[in-house]
């Protein structure tokens, strides 16, 4: 799998947070989709934080592996 960290303008993405995330402020993931890519940031330092920049079909296998 192809990943590079981001380093353009990304704060005009909308981010989710994983579903798997707890509310005690633990391990969390966020997820934002691109027009090319997908990228993925540490809630915690989101702001400050580095962000990596996933390809979609890359992405896409990964989830696929991940469900089954």
């Amino acid at each position: 799998m192809s990943v590079e960290q981001v380093t353009e303008n990304v704060d005009e993405l909308r981010w989710f947070k994983s579903s798997y995330s707890g509310s005690d402020g633990g391990d969390c993931v966020e997820v934002a989709a691109g027009n090319e890519a997908v990228y993925v940031r540490d809630s915690k330092v989101a702001g400050d934080g580095p962000v990596l920049r996933v390809g979609r079909r890359e992405w896409s296998a990964f989830v696929a592996l991940m469900a089954g």
